[in-house]
């Protein structure tokens, strides 16, 4: 059901129509984000929910830089050889956070391979200097971190960090991934939630996954498993948007109903929560997802 008709290759289906971005909130929030020359996701990603999450006065913050050493072939993301490291940058994020008020944040990053410990110290850093900066306001802050996978280093850090949930994303199915995310690997994305779980058995965890890049509905409900089997507590499944020709072609666009099948599937295997749906993707409504994950595990 994919037409090559536009620059990214596709017309996309009826179900896709969002509202424009521009409301009082989203503004608000592009200008203080740039005063505070931080990098969200929503925009580096090319989010299709940034008007619905900004609106809401909700953002992912992308820390580490814009460059990933890393070229995924799903992903907006810019490729190349980063330009350094920012230590300012916890405490910008910090005080970027206590000044829009937010009670839920999200952190993602970029892949750093050129650093020793592929990015951990400063990720740990953002969630210390967070609680510091929002210690003793009348409600405490949710912090969510989405990790990439720091090649082997530096979990320790994070889960020392004790964020209210470890996220990574499992991405696509274990045969398509080696050729969409070729310096990741499956297995130990796996042992990775695994290892949070042995290391810290009340920490909720999180992965996401894309449908859309030639994967067979078997494949889908197979990761889904494997996930359960480290203990996942949260799914997030989402539509691949190719960003451009260059990246990963479509193979199919499922539907809503689809969507509404494979989160009832999930639920099934024993998952806390599992969002599920053409535009959801890995922080959408985090907030909401943990509140549900907590209710469970409590």
């Amino acid at each position: 059901m994919t037409t090559e008709t536009n620059s990214k290759g596709y017309r996309l289906p009826p179900w896709f129509k969002v509202k424009a971005p521009g409301g009082k909130n989203y503004v608000e929030l592009r200008n203080l984000l740039r005063d505070s020359e931080l990098h969200t996701v929503c925009e580096e990603a090319k989010c299709p929910n940034i008007g619905d999450c900004w609106d809401r006065r909700a953002a992912t913050f992308m820390i580490l830089g814009d460059i990933c050493t890393r070229a995924c072939r799903y992903c907006a993301v810019t490729s190349g050889k980063p330009l350094g490291l920012d230590l300012g940058e916890p405490d910008r994020l910090a005080r970027t956070v206590e000044r829009l008020g937010l009670k839920y944040v999200v952190i993602t990053s970029v892949n750093r391979d050129d650093l020793p410990d592929r990015g951990a110290f400063v990720f740990a850093q953002c969630v210390m200097k967070i609680r510091e900066r929002m210690e003793g306001h009348e409600e405490a802050i949710k912090v969510e971190t989405l990790i990439p996978d720091f090649q082997g280093l530096g979990l320790r850090a994070m889960v020392r960090a004790r964020p209210d949930v470890l996220n990574h994303n499992i991405e696509t199915v274990r045969r398509i991934f080696p050729g969409v995310r070729a310096k990741g690997d499956y297995n130990y994305s796996l042992e990775l939630l695994g290892e949070v779980k042995a290391l810290q058995p009340n920490m909720v965890t999180k992965s996401g996954m894309m449908v859309g890049l030639g994967e067979e509905w078997d494949e889908i409900l197979q990761t889904m498993e494997d996930l359960r089997e480290v203990n996942c507590d949260l799914l997030t499944i989402g539509q691949y948007l190719r960003p451009s020709k260059k990246h990963a072609p479509i193979s199919k666009f499922y539907t809503p109903d689809e969507f509404q099948k494979l989160a009832a599937e999930g639920l099934k295997l024993g998952f806390s929560h599992v969002a599920a749906g053409p535009l959801v993707r890995s922080s959408y409504h985090a907030d909401e997802q943990h509140s549900a994950a907590a209710l469970v595990l409590a």
